[in-house]
């Protein structure tokens, strides 16, 4: 029997990895220079901020990538987000489509909102995610 931990996802866990077939084409489409949430073993920058550092509390710059942590605290990082655009950054977010949230209509749906067909298998996890997802795109 395959490991649950890997078949299913864990809501205690908040930070799931990228899955390469989503980051690579928009990393050339956009060329990022810093991952706003990211840690050692999932960073998809050469530059990230870590948990420890609070991406939350820095200014971002560059072109960035955000995969932020799943969970009640979503909402900050889309507001991060936002705010870091209007300041001229622009970021490329992977995000729930949450389309009846307050977040999603104040914030998301000010940006490029591209749609993902299918379901997405996130690093680590032998099936996809069920809910739908969508990249979102700041673009400064």
């Amino acid at each position: 029997m395959p490991d649950v931990k890997q078949t299913w996802f864990n809501r205690a866990k908040t930070d799931y990895e990228t899955p390469q077939s989503i980051f690579a084409p928009l990393d050339q489409e956009f060329g990022f220079t810093l991952d706003v949430a990211a840690n050692a073993d999932n960073a998809k920058c050469d530059r990230y901020f870590t948990e420890q550092e609070d991406g939350l509390q820095q200014r971002w710059v560059g072109v960035c990538w955000m995969n932020p942590p799943f969970g009640k605290a979503m909402k900050k990082w889309v507001k991060k987000a936002f705010e870091e655009w209007k300041q001229g950054t622009t970021v490329v977010c992977l995000l729930p489509a949450r389309t009846n949230t307050a977040w999603w209509h104040d914030w998301v749906m000010q940006g490029e909102v591209r749609f993902i067909r299918g379901e997405v298998k996130f690093a680590g996890f032998d099936r996809g995610l069920w809910m739908p997802m969508a990249i979102v795109v700041f673009r400064a």
